[in-house]
C-alpha cells in the first residue's frame, strides 16, 4: 500500500495535499492510512514509507531543523498521517491552506 502518486508533476494542485492528519503515531495512523487511500484521497505519506525507503527520512531530519520543503517531503502524496507530517500539521496547513485537517 505503499508508494506515491502518478500525477505528482502535473501543476501546483497535483503538489498540494488534500488531507492532513493531526494525530500522534502508534494511534491507529496505519489504519487510517489504509482506509484513506481506498477510499480513494490518494497515496498517503505514513512512518511506513520511510520503513520502505529510509533516504526519505532525511527530509523529516530537515524539517525538525527548521529547513523543511514540504513540496519535496510529500511529493506524489495526496494525504498524510503519522509523522513527519503530525509534527509540522500547523506549518503544513499555512502551506496548504486548502487541505482538510483531520484530528485523530
Amino acid at each position: 500500500m505503499c508508494g506515491r502518486r502518478d500525477d505528482a508533476h502535473q501543476g501546483d494542485d497535483a503538489l498540494a495535499l488534500k488531507l492532513i492528519g493531526a494525530g500522534l503515531g502508534r494511534t491507529g495512523t496505519l489504519s487510517l492510512k489504509i482506509a484513506l487511500e481506498q477510499l480513494g484521497i490518494g497515496p498517503c505519506y505514513h512512518m511506513a514509507e520511510v520503513l520502505m525507503d529510509p533516504s526519505l527520512g532525511v527530509s523529516g531530519v530537515r524539517a525538525a531543523d527548521g529547513k523543511a520543503d514540504w513540496n519535496s517531503i510529500f511529493e506524489g502524496f495526496a494525504a498524510t498521517v503519522d509523522y513527519p507530517g503530525c509534527t509540522f500539521w500547523r506549518d503544513l496547513i499555512q502551506f496548504h491552506p486548502s487541505a482538510k485537517v483531520l484530528l485523530q
